[in-house]
């Protein structure tokens, strides 16, 4: 099927939901929303109760699409796991039961040590997905764990609590992946990154491509026909967005990478639709269509991601900023740039700053957001408050000639936005500040500057931008452009257009950053290299090769 030939199809539930959406959500008055479990913490009380399915009747694996865990608390982790024994389907190939899957949470890979067990209930409403929260744990440890149900056993997975919250801890490393689209390559970089001896990830967006993929998968060209067809259209629907999840998932290397370490998500634009602001979609149309839409893949992200409740939609909403503590070492505020920002100046792309984009009134994070991110700085005695977003934080120009044309996607799309956080950030005598960035497919290394039009003045804090996984292709070490960003932009560090992931170390003295690339997206087997590293010393921000 092409994508001129596919026509959105929503539940008939959702259909209806849509006629009474407001600006922020579904109202409830006509019960749409609830009957899908949209707008209610668990399906309602008739599909709770519904027949369970025995599980003994499951008889292909289900756990095709691996585990997960996610946004380690020193006494808590979060598991996850999705049963479909037929991934490719649009049911994953059980019937609209419920499943009772059974979990255990050990202190060795063997499950001699088992310190916690329980049951959870993949509810076919939230397509046999299963979210644990455990608890009473004990901070800053390891622990492994499985998911079995009928006589199927999940593959082992690897997680970690954070260490006690006022504690100093040891160095914290991590890693950093973004922008991983299905069909322009393969996932070597995650092959690699399950290797390595990272303490927890962070995904910075687009997780997945709304785009259509073919039935050879696109460059990953396999044998005609490997794919089905229902993958080549744009994901719309909820089923669509499922489905996607589920080729994504489908990949050994990214269900590694999940296995081997805990990860804490968030997303960029594609994930619903490509440079998508708050409500508006890309290309102008009706709100409560793009409404519905982002309803669906909300909904299906909050599905395939390993988020604790609190991050469980409603409707067309999900709060997916949140604060995670590393003992005193370092304090995470995951941000999301898309949901709440003004629409893009100036039509959107590459642009002249002007009035439009200069209004003191844009905002790139919403008014609400910005204020939580500004007193949770005011109050915290972390020694490193790092800042994981999805687009460019530093300025960029594109020209060495001025006026440059600048991003307006990114923050320079936003200036007053980024200089209210950086007040924010002076105001609260934050020192050693750090932003983590995805989204543009290169690896860069910024000074964040006091004024970007003066090289010399204060060095505020660092940015880390990680290349994409695949996203782009094969890329190239230097882009075309490299020389006159370089040039255009002193603060710029470090720029390389390969594909691949960084690793930062957090330490008392310094922090380190390694860029890691791979020559080739489009076959398997590629080397990693470290493209280069790295150091920001605390109290002396500015990035200096390691």
């Amino acid at each position: 099927m092409t994508p001129a030939h596919h026509q959105p199809q929503h539940a008939p539930e959702l259909r209806a939901a849509a006629r009474h959406l407001g600006r922020r959500r579904f109202l409830t008055v006509t019960g749409a929303a609830a009957a899908l479990a949209f707008s209610v913490d668990l399906p309602t009380a008739g599909t709770a109760s519904a027949a369970e399915l025995d599980a003994a009747r499951i008889t292909e694996d289900p756990f095709t699409l691996g585990i997960a865990s996610g946004d380690p608390l020193p006494g808590s982790v979060l598991l996850w796991t999705r049963l479909a024994p037929a991934p490719y389907q649009a049911d994953g190939g059980l019937p609209a039961r419920r499943v009772t899957v059974s979990w255990e949470l050990a202190l060795d890979e063997r499950f001699r040590r088992v310190v916690r067990r329980g049951r959870a209930t993949a509810h076919p409403e939230f397509h046999h997905t299963v979210h644990v929260e455990v608890d009473h744990l004990s901070p800053g440890h390891v622990y492994y764990y499985r998911f079995r149900t009928g006589r199927w056993t999940s593959p082992v997975g690897r997680t970690r609590t954070a260490p006690p919250r006022g504690g100093r801890g040891p160095d914290l490393t991590f890693g950093l992946v973004s922008c991983q689209r299905y069909d322009q390559g393969y996932y070597t970089a995650y092959k690699h990154l399950a290797e390595e001896d990272v303490d927890l990830v962070f995904h910075l967006g687009d997780y997945l491509y709304e785009y259509a993929v073919s039935p050879v998968g696109g460059s990953r060209a396999y044998p005609a026909g490997t794919l089905p067809d229902h993958f080549g259209h744009e994901t719309v629907t909820l089923e669509d967005y499922r489905l996607r999840y589920a080729l994504y998932k489908s990949d050994p290397d990214l269900r590694a990478a999940h296995a081997a370490h805990p990860f804490v998500v968030t997303w960029d634009d594609h994930e619903t639709e490509n440079n998508y602001a708050d409500d508006t979609p890309e290309s102008e149309g009706p709100t409560d269509a793009f409404l519905l839409r982002r309803a669906a893949a909300y909904r299906a992200y909050w599905e395939n991601m390993p988020l604790r409740r609190p991050q469980l939609p409603d409707g067309p909403d999900l709060r997916l900023y949140r604060r995670l503590h590393w003992g005193r070492l370092a304090q995470f505020d995951v941000l999301d740039t898309r949901q709440y920002r003004s629409d893009q100046a100036y039509g959107d792309g590459w642009q002249y700053s002007g009035p439009e984009s200069e209004d003191p009134a844009r905002t790139l994070t919403g008014d609400a957001q910005e204020n939580w991110l500004l007193k949770g700085w005011q109050r915290s005695d972390a020694l490193w408050n790092v800042l994981p977003q999805q687009v460019t934080f530093a300025r960029r120009h594109n020209s060495t000639a001025l006026p440059s044309k600048v991003s307006m996607d990114s923050w320079d799309g936003y200036p007053a936005s980024r200089e209210r956080v950086l007040a924010g950030a002076r105001a609260a005598g934050i020192e050693n500040l750090m932003v983590l960035t995805g989204d543009v497919h290169v690896h860069y290394g910024f000074d964040i500057k006091r004024d970007f039009d003066d090289p010399g003045s204060r060095t505020l804090g660092t940015e880390i931008v990680t290349t994409s996984v695949t996203s782009g292709g094969n890329g190239s070490e230097k882009p075309a452009n490299w020389a006159t960003y370089m040039a255009a932009n002193p603060h710029l560090k470090f720029y390389n257009g390969l594909r691949g992931y960084a690793t930062v170390t957090l330490g008392r003295h310094l922090a380190r950053a390694d860029f890691k690339t791979v020559p080739h997206v489009t076959t398997e087997g590629a080397p990693l290299t470290t493209a280069a590293s790295f150091v920001t010393e605390v109290g002396d921000q500015g990035l200096k090769p390691a």
